[in-house]
């Protein structure tokens, strides 16, 4: 017996060895050197993926909050999540943090686990849409010129091969044509790239073309990561800096963000990784719900918000018109109201309902996989037309979200009128 798991024990050794040495030939033969760091940080951390707390993991700039903050007004006492059935689908998606906002205060609010409101986490992709916001900022402010400006303007080195067509619509409405592969699963996609690598520029203004730009939306992260890169060269100032001035300090953040770096003094990954507590992602809605407006301050351009939340007009990978995605936004119409909301691979939500008055923000480990297109396409009802592109558990957050709000308008006087 103890001869044959002597056996059982050199052969695990030997594939161990084996797996070992070709990665590394693969590695060193592929120039992926960043696979190094990325098999490090999640599965020797017993990970399987990206989480929500990498902060401390890279390099990152400070999104300064405004010296005198304006701390959100809170009614909790009536609120309540209706349904025990609703915290067990919290679970189910390891929600780590749930904020409603109805009428300017936060009327229901509840950590999961070691978060609380302190805690800082990663926004993923709902990132992406305060780059969109400080684009429209840029071109408010003269910076830009036009949304219809070609990319090269901006970045000299991104041309050849079409390249020449793109224009900053064109990122900014997913539909460039480049040849970015999406995906938060496979270690070989440029999304793992830029996220554990450490060259941004080199990776983004690599990219080729396979499809004129203008006619498709296809969602891809190094969109978001040129559009950075514009502004940097618009506005003479890095990402953090310019979030900090235009927006994270006008809309009275109470904490500093915090975005990841590529490398120490490096870019920013502006297509995910700004950090932030739960209370601050709310303010992001409260700007969306009140057309871009903080209080009385104009903060995202008027103009430029009607065309953030409009759906360019353009087919889906599907086939289906697009009726899903502004100016890196994404939108829904629920009820017959508008929704618009910031979303990540791990189930960062940022919903803005503007008819509602309604910010729903909800963070977490995990996010519900989109609602099958197929089956939605069986139904053929617009209203599940309309639900193709959406993640599954978005609906039901947009529900807690209403329900909450709804028992924190009864008031014991309401009796009286049964």
């Amino acid at each position: 017996m103890k001869r044959t798991l002597l056996k059982g024990l050199k052969r695990t050794g030997w594939f161990v060895l084996i797996l070992f040495l070709s990665l590394n030939v693969f590695v060193l033969l592929s120039g992926r050197f960043y696979l190094y760091k990325g098999i490090y940080y999640t599965y020797l951390q017993g990970e399987t993926s990206p989480t929500i707390y990498d902060l401390d993991k890279f390099h990152n700039a400070t999104v300064k909050a405004p010296k005198k903050s304006e701390p959100w007004a809170f009614d909790l006492a009536k609120s309540e999540l209706l349904h025990k059935d609703d915290l067990k689908y919290m679970d189910t998606w390891k929600t780590s943090s749930f904020l409603v906002v109805k009428n300017d205060k936060v009327i229901y609010e509840r950590y999961w686990d070691e978060h609380h409101p302190e805690t800082v986490s990663n926004s993923f992709s709902a990132a992406k849409t305060v780059v969109s916001i400080l684009i429209g900022i840029a071109l408010e402010d003269g910076d830009i010129k036009s949304l219809d400006e070609p990319v090269y303007k901006y970045i000299p080195e991104f041309t050849g091969k079409g390249k020449e067509k793109i224009t900053i619509r064109h990122l900014l409405a997913m539909s460039s044509g480049l040849d970015w592969t999406e995906s938060g699963k496979n270690p070989l996609s440029e999304n793992a790239e830029s996220y554990y690598g450490w060259d941004l520029r080199g990776l983004v203004t690599r990219q080729h073309t396979e499809r004129a730009p203008g006619k498709e939306f296809i969602y891809q992260s190094g969109n978001s990561q040129l559009l950075a890169f514009i502004l940097e060269k618009a506005t003479g100032k890095d990402l953090t800096q310019y979030a900090s001035e235009k927006f994270w300090q006008p809309i009275g953040a109470e904490s500093d963000a915090f975005w990841s770096l590529d490398k120490e003094n490096g870019d920013e990954k502006a297509f995910c990784c700004l950090y932030s507590t739960t209370r601050d992602f709310a303010r992001i809605g409260k700007v969306l719900i009140n057309h871009g407006k903080w209080n009385d301050k104009q903060v995202i351009p008027a103009g430029y918000f009607d065309e953030m939340v409009k759906n360019p007009v353009m087919t889906t990978e599907e086939g289906v018109p697009n009726t899903r995605y502004g100016l890196h936004i994404w939108t829904y119409t629920s009820k017959g109201h508008p929704v618009y909301y910031c979303r990540g691979i791990k189930g960062q939500y940022i919903i803005a309902i503007p008819d509602e008055q309604l910010v729903i923000v909800r963070t977490g480990h995990k996010r519900a996989p989109d609602t099958d297109p197929k089956i939605l396409k069986t139904a053929n009802t617009k209203a599940n037309q309309e639900k193709i592109g959406h993640p599954s558990d978005l609906f039901e957050y947009i529900r807690m979200g209403r329900e909450v709000a709804a028992s924190n308008s009864f008031k014991p006087s309401d009796y009286l009128k049964f």
